[in-house]
């Protein structure tokens, strides 16, 4: 790579719904995805949880959250808050 060629990383953005915030700089995210099934054509729900570092510990249960894809900073958290979209009520 030459010294005028720029690296550009993509990393994956999901939005979802904080679920849990009792652990430290820690917080669960729900992730709802809607897809058609490829057989017999009904729209199926799917729900997957994602642990996410908080840096600030800001997020708090019913927040609208879009989480990034970053490094392993433990067994299970991969994801990191990047903004919050919307707080809860």
């Amino acid at each position: 790579m030459n010294e005028n060629q720029v690296k550009i990383t993509l990393k994956r953005t999901l939005t979802g719904i904080v679920d849990s915030d009792k652990m430290e700089k820690t917080v669960v995210v729900i992730v709802n995805r809607r897809f058609k099934h490829p057989i017999y054509g009904k729209y199926v729900t799917r729900r997957k949880k994602y642990m996410a570092h908080d840096t600030d510990s800001v997020c708090s249960i019913g927040d609208k959250v879009i989480i990034e894809e970053s490094r392993p900073m433990s067994a299970r958290k991969r994801w990191m808050v990047k903004e919050i979209i919307e707080k809860a009520v």
